[in-house]
């Protein structure tokens, strides 16, 4: 057979098939050679605009760090799957991608100018009510941003909340619509309501019930698989005290000091936007106007195209270099307090400049900086010795069979923790999550090795080792019969009070009279005080009583195991008419949420309309 197929493969009819063959595998091979290497730097493809790795890093780093901060310090940062964080960060970036590109189909744009004004106008970037660049820096710069991309993101998240409020806004309700919904917010319900206790005290239970219970469910009642550490803490704080601090080794500091110290200027302007001569000519007829006396607050109220600063006579505050566009800035640093400049080109387009002020950085004594200058040097010092000591701890603990030699070498106490399980303790180094995981670790637990350095926090490190194992036993009944006796008491009570107020409910539904007993109130509301919620819950869900008048009936049964019977005789719709101000209220309520209802729809129609490749 195989000597046939040989044959058969040197007819001419199977070498032009075998050449089709070779020419579409190299005409295929080509393309995904080309493919694969134009798209080895990039995540995913929006409507033919890329999102590279290096914004799903950025962002999957920046989520995590989210996710660390609302967990608490002590939370197992290894739990956080990696894979789920690229889904969810990939996701959420080709979402914001669907949303500026529609931003950008509807004609929304942020210009440059008022996005400076966000920037100097948010606390965050302030200090002493002032735009302070430094901290502006040292802020974005623990985001991950530089500040290009810092403005870029902050553009990008105008240009959304100007989608956002567009859609929010164009929303609406009619009147009657409101109205519908007051009536039903502001509707009372009278009703009745009969208990029928959990009566623990009527539950026959024996001996032979609890040993019953506890032989079925003997798995439950184990003792906890505990173990004691022995551990070695190394603190920062300890190196203090070892440092030694001169005016010399501080008079470099104190000149650096100095040396930050920046000029703020007070700035306004009036922005002609556009590159050519027209809006260059525009500008210079209001420099004109200017030099001839009329007020340039007046002016720049009338004629500038800066959103931000143009309602306040063009006032941009103080400001240090760095902030503005550096033909503005070199502009703004060669005038004289109230001098106006001549047109001044950038990429925002033609700016007047005037100079309203100007605040000179105070120079401080070496002195009065002395005691600063030196905590931050021991600072530094401290955190150099801090981390050799740490990596000297490292070593040392992965090379000893305990943590004796590792506490000698670094003069350190080793330390006996109480039991604990894997659940953790309430305080100290048992609470912190990192410690439980290594000390439960394979290599640690079972092998009985020295874990690595334990950060508690940014100054404290810890090496644990297991010094005893103790492994779940069977706990006696006599240990656990009283809360298994407690549980059994509460079940059946609680089952009992279910069964007969079922009974009771059927009797009621079927029309048969009911005893005494009814607590009846009156326009209850639904968030009426006095009343459980889940009692609220289920009477606003109950049908409303016949026109015959006749009531209707529900039941519930409440977490402390006791049956509510519930009676609703009226439904109550409010008489009295609404203000104006309290329909207002209604109608901007139900008018934001149909915005968000319609944001999300719209969302969801970009993403179904889309073409996104994944890579």
């Amino acid at each position: 057979m195989l000597q046939n197929i040989r044959d058969n493969s040197r007819g001419w009819i199977a070498k032009t098939i075998i050449g089709l063959i070779v020419m579409l595998m190299a005409f295929t091979g080509f393309e995904a050679i080309v493919t694969g290497t134009s798209n080895r730097n990039n995540a995913a493809d929006v409507n033919g605009d890329t999102i590279t790795l290096n914004e799903l890093n950025q962002a999957v780093e920046m989520q995590r760090r989210q996710l660390l901060q609302q967990l608490g310090r002590d939370f197992d940062a290894s739990l956080l799957d990696d894979k789920l964080l690229r889904e969810s960060s990939l996701k959420g970036l080709i979402d914001r991608k669907l949303l500026l590109q529609a931003a950008g189909d509807a004609g929304f744009a942020f210009s440059q100018p008022a996005l400076d004004q966000v920037i100097l106008q948010t606390p965050e970037f302030q200090a002493e009510g002032r735009f302070d660049a430094a901290r502006f820096d040292q802020v974005i710069r623990q985001m991950g941003y530089t500040r290009l991309q810092f403005r870029q993101m902050l553009e990008e998240e105008m240009l959304i909340g100007q989608l956002r409020a567009g859609i929010g806004a164009s929303s609406f309700v009619t009147e009657q619509q409101a109205l519908a919904f007051a009536n039903l917010e502001r509707q009372t319900r009278d009703f009745a309501s009969l208990t029928i206790k959990a009566d623990t005290a009527a539950v026959e239970l024996s001996d032979s019930d609890v040993k019953a219970y506890y032989d079925e469910h003997a798995s439950e009642f184990m003792s906890p698989e505990q173990v004691v550490l022995e551990y070695v803490e190394l603190k920062k704080d300890s190196f203090f005290d070892q440092i030694e601090v001169s005016d010399e080794d501080l008079k470099p500091a104190y000149e650096s000091e100095i040396a930050n110290l920046a000029e703020q200027r007070h700035a306004a302007h009036i922005l002609i936007e556009g590159d050519d001569e027209a809006a260059r000519a525009k500008a210079e007829e209001i420099k004109a106007r200017i030099d001839a006396g009329e007020d340039f607050a007046a002016l720049a109220k009338e004629f500038s195209q800066d959103p931000g600063s143009a309602a306040d006579g063009g006032d941009l505050g103080y400001a240090g270099p760095g902030v503005y566009d550096p033909a503005f800035e070199e502009a703004l640093y060669a005038l004289q307090q109230g001098q106006v400049s001549a047109p001044v080109k950038s990429a925002f387009g033609w700016h007047l400049i005037k100079l309203l002020g100007v605040q000179s950085p105070e120079v401080p004594s070496f002195d009065s900086l002395k005691d600063k200058l030196a905590r931050d040097f021991k600072a530094q010092q401290v955190e150099q010795r801090f981390v050799e000591a740490t990596k000297q701890l490292e070593d040392a603990a992965f090379e000893a069979s305990d943590l004796a030699q590792p506490a000698q070498d670094l003069g350190l106490e080793v330390k006996v923790s109480e039991p604990v399980g894997r659940e953790g303790g309430a305080t100290g180094i048992t609470a912190n999550r990192q410690v439980l995981q290594a000390a439960f670790s394979p290599e640690v637990l079972e092998d009985g090795a020295n874990s690595s350095t334990i950060e508690l926090d940014p100054s404290t490190v810890v090496v644990v080792r297991v010094k005893e194992h103790n492994q779940p036993e069977q706990l006696p009944l006599e240990q656990v019969a009283e809360s298994i006796r407690g549980h059994l008491l509460q079940e059946r009570a609680s089952a009992a009070a279910k069964a007969e107020g079922e009974k009771r409910l059927a009797a009621a539904q079927a029309g048969e009279a009911q005893g005494a007993g009814w607590q009846v109130q009156e326009a209850a509301t639904r968030s009426q005080d006095g009343v459980e919620p889940k009692v609220l819950q289920a009477l606003f869900r109950m049908a409303k009583p016949s026109k015959a008048g006749e009531p209707t009936f529900a039941g519930v049964t409440l977490n402390t195991g006791d049956y509510v019977l519930l009676r609703l005789d009226g439904v109550n719709v409010p008489e009295e008419a609404l203000a104006a101000e309290q329909l207002a209220m209604y109608r901007n309520f139900l008018a934001s949420r149909e915005g968000q209802q319609d944001f999300a729809a719209l969302r969801k129609q970009l993403a179904a309309e889309a073409d996104i490749e994944r890579f």
